[in-house]
């Protein structure tokens, strides 16, 4: 027998510990903690079925968290029983039923009124989730069937009337559901067959197994295709699984459904890849969150120690998942270079910057030597330029033992207009054997074996940079002597700019101004990041209401008044882009036109240009820091100047 999880939240050490033998018991696991919020994360993270809470706890009361277990699409089944010594006034009971509660128990606890209330729950939890996992599996069942590329139907065995069938009809013979619906399947047989369907249906009924057949069927188009019927028979009902095999009787149809198999096979991963993109870099935006925050409680310097660590290492994750990320985007023909006016010199004096550290690290010379007639200003992609020359200095100075690593610009053409420029560089490393050097380029390709056990790293570096240097126009061209260092280079043109506008940047440590009579609705699905935004908007003096589905947000902004949405846009029932749409749509003025922020962990433009289309105002992606959250939220306030920031 499975266990039941239940949870207990008390906190006071001695009422933990008192509950716990009273109700050990091999069916039953308990959790407990003195944490609301500890509570939450377990309640998260496990399938509590029934939580046994404290009502007076410090900071987050009972009642607030079981508020919050409600609230949550993951959590809001559990049976809820609060444990008080507090007044059994009505009033008291009433707030507690109103929060999900189905019960109290009340201090000091009697053995058997507690023994015999938990042992009800447990068998009302155990039915429920019986009741839940039957209805898991009916639906389940009816996902499957409508959304199988065969015809599913049932058809009265009598007289052969259809009397349910799944949406795949409309695909396979062009017939909606409603257009079906109560005719005779044979008739859907062309002419010269009708009779031996006829036939083979009421052979079916004397089958002991499924009976299989080929026949064709026409169409809605007054097309003819081939259809393999697979049918059995129960309770004077014929089912049918009715598959479409004209590919395999037709060459043509064959080549029709390939095309169709590639293109719905590029659909289902363009999907899978933006669903990947939000579940990695969501959890990502909570660590960051989650670090940004514990800087601002007391830490002593092992605990600063330990979140520089987490910084590190969260940092470090979000390359890794980016570099994922753009590889799929480039393969996907989902890639893009934005060009923009910026400092080229400065760029590289950054790039340096950020680098030195880990070369004086090694004991490794590095050098940067820009030309005296490399144009200041130009016409680049700043953070894709950015990103081939991290790579390839990265690498160089992973793969250096000692000597040097240099970065050299050098301008082979210039006109009044535009620059040909080549960036080189070079390094005294351990080199790249000759039978290698075309495959380096390739994704999770390395020089030798044992690099990635050796040095690290994933095999895609140069693998971006080179459809990074390609994309932008140039070729990437590598050098390499084993033992001896290795030289990678690229030539492009760029055009001559103007001077940039300076951007302000964010200081570390900056206190964000105050928001004054701003009351913001929240729409997260992800109980960390959910936590993470509560906290950062109250901290800036915003009233914050939490929901955790865009249904939800409709409900809640016909009901009250909010100054702006901050909205995710991957959520169950209804996602963040079909909430913007009716609010758009449906909603009265002033309500239709309230900011509306993207909060999603997409990756792909296409996406950040669906959150746009549907009628969001602004977009900002996960991972983020909270100043330029706070600098969108002041701009759509339009609350005094806007904060210009560095990101």
């Amino acid at each position: 027998m499975i266990p039941i999880n239940i949870l207990i939240v008390d906190d006071k050490e001695e009422n933990i510990i008192a509950l716990d033998a009273l109700l050990n018991r091999d069916d039953i696991r308990i959790f407990s903690t003195r944490s609301p919020n500890d509570a939450l994360k377990i309640a998260w993270e496990n399938p509590i079925a029934i939580a046994l809470i404290d009502v007076q706890m410090p900071g987050m009361d009972g009642f607030e968290l079981a508020e919050t277990l409600k609230s949550n699409q993951r959590t809001k089944d559990i049976l809820i029983i609060f444990v008080t010594a507090i007044s059994k006034e009505v009033k008291y009971a009433v707030k507690g039923f109103g929060t999900g509660a189905i019960d109290y128990l009340y201090k000091p606890l009697d053995v058997n009124v507690t023994l015999a209330k938990v042992d009800s729950f447990i068998q009302l939890a155990r039915q429920q989730a019986d009741i839940k996992q039957k209805n898991v599996e009916l639906q389940n069942f009816a996902v499957v069937v409508k959304n199988s590329a065969d015809i599913i139907c049932s058809v009265d065995a009598k007289n052969f009337v259809i009397q349910d069938i799944n949406p795949a009809v409309k695909k396979i013979i062009g017939y909606s559901q409603e257009d079906v619906l109560g005719k005779c399947i044979i008739d859907f047989a062309v002419e010269g067959q009708r009779d031996a369907f006829r036939k083979k249906l009421e052979t079916v009924k004397d089958s002991l197994g499924t009976t299989v057949f080929d026949f064709q069927f026409n169409t809605f188009n007054k097309n003819v295709i081939w259809v393999e019927c697979r049918a059995a028979w129960q309770n004077k009902t014929i089912f049918l699984n009715i598959s479409d095999i004209s590919a395999q009787k037709s060459y043509q149809n064959q080549l029709i459904t390939s095309k169709e198999t590639a293109e719905h096979g590029k659909k289902v991963k363009e999907i899978f890849l933006a669903n990947m993109s939000h579940e990695l870099r969501t959890p990502v935006n909570g660590i960051i969150g989650l670090t940004n925050l514990l800087r601002k409680t007391h830490l002593d310097e092992q605990q600063n120690s330990m979140v520089d660590l987490l910084e590190v290492s969260s940092e470090s994750l979000l390359g890794v998942i980016n570099d994922v990320l753009d590889i799929a985007k480039m393969e996907a023909g989902k890639f893009s270079i934005v060009r923009s006016s910026n400092n080229v010199h400065d760029l590289l004096r950054s790039v340096y910057g950020l680098l030195k550290f880990k070369a004086d690290e090694n004991n490794i010379e590095f050098i940067l030597t820009i030309a005296p007639d490399v144009p200041v200003n130009l016409v680049v992609d700043s953070l894709r330029l950015n990103q081939i020359l991290m790579n390839l200095l990265s690498n160089a100075i992973k793969f250096t033992e000692r000597g040097y690593v240099r970065l050299e610009v050098l301008v082979l053409e210039k006109n009044e207009e535009r620059v040909q420029l080549k960036f080189t560089v070079e390094d005294t490393g351990i080199g790249i054997p000759e039978g290698r050097l075309a495959s380096v380029f390739d994704s999770f390709e390395q020089a030798e074996e044992d690099t990635a056990a050796k040095y690290g790293g994933t095999g895609l570096g140069l693998a971006i940079v080179k459809k990074l240097v390609e994309l932008k126009g140039g070729e990437l061209v590598v050098a390499s002597k084993q033992g001896k260092g290795s030289t990678f280079s690229f030539i492009n043109w760029y055009a001559i700019a103007v001077k940039p506008k300076e951007k302000t940047a964010f200081k570390t440590g900056q206190v964000l101004e105050q928001f004054e009579n701003v009351r913001l609705l929240v729409a997260e699905d992800n109980l960390v990041n959910q936590f993470i935004l509560s906290k950062m908007l109250k901290d800036w003096n915003i009233e914050v209401e939490m929901v955790d589905n865009g249904q939800t947000v409709l409900d809640k902004l016909q009901a009250n008044h909010y100054d702006l949405v901050l909205m995710d846009t991957h959520m169950p029932e209804m996602n963040g882009y079909q909430a913007a749409k009716a609010i758009r749509k449906n909603f009265s003025e002033p309500k239709r036109s309230i900011p509306i922020i993207s909060l999603s962990a997409a990756s792909f433009d296409y996406e950040q240009e669906e959150a746009l289309l549907s009628g969001m105002n602004d977009v900002l992606s996960k991972p983020f820091q909270p100043q330029e959250l706070h600098r969108k939220i002041k701009r759509l306030l339009k609350i005094g100047e806007m904060v210009k920031v560095q990101v």
